[in-house]
């Protein structure tokens, strides 16, 4: 019995950690949009999950690694969302379909993603949380551009080079609409929409 206690006890702390983990990251995300990065501080972050600073220090070690934490978080949120442009048959839907969960993924998230955009040349673990995001959708990019017909291979005019290309386009352009708007983040949409279907051939 003891052992079976032990277990239950455990497994009892697992949870309540999951639940003021997730109590960080969600504050964090919060004063992301209150005060931004270099304003926010440790003592914030805990006061608005309702614990203390040395029980969040059990967490996480510093400021930095609640916004690695939650980074991560969000790109996992990111690439579940999207994963089906790789996967679509037609590519104009598939563009279609890319184009609108990137909205929505912006403007539920946009202050996070500028801040991974921000600190990911001074932040390792963000920098290649970010970067592996980023060739996760230049590999889906590129299928619905062969799909469309543009030619495979390690060219210029070929799909991985333009998939790269639209990708790194496509993050700058919501970067700056984000911070406008959510007619903004539609206004960037339509116009990357364009601009990959007329890169596959599509606007025929």
């Amino acid at each position: 019995m003891p052992g079976h206690h032990s277990a239950r006890s455990r497994r009892a702390t697992e949870r309540k950690g999951d639940v003021r983990e997730r109590a960080i990251l969600d504050t964090c995300e919060t004063l992301l949009v209150q005060k931004g990065y270099d304003a926010m501080t440790v003592g914030d972050l805990a006061q608005g999950a309702g614990i203390t600073r040395g029980a969040l220090y059990f967490y996480f070690g510093s400021k930095q690694e609640v916004v690695t934490a939650l980074v991560a978080r969000t790109v996992e949120h990111l690439w579940e969302r999207s994963r089906a442009i790789a996967e679509a048959d037609e590519p104009r839907r598939a563009v279609a379909a890319a184009m609108r969960r990137t909205v929505e993924l912006w403007d539920e998230h946009g202050p996070v993603m500028r801040t991974a955009i921000d600190l990911s040349l001074t932040v390792p673990e963000i920098g290649e949380l970010w970067s592996h995001t980023a060739d996760l959708f230049i590999t889906a990019i590129t299928a619905v551009l062969e799909r469309a017909g543009v030619q495979a291979g390690s060219e210029p005019e070929q799909a991985p080079a333009m998939a790269r290309a639209l990708c790194w386009m496509i993050e700058r352009t919501f970067y700056h609409a984000s911070q406008e708007s959510r007619e903004e983040l539609q206004k960037a949409s339509s116009t990357c929409e364009h601009i990959w279907l007329t890169s596959a051939g599509l606007t025929a």
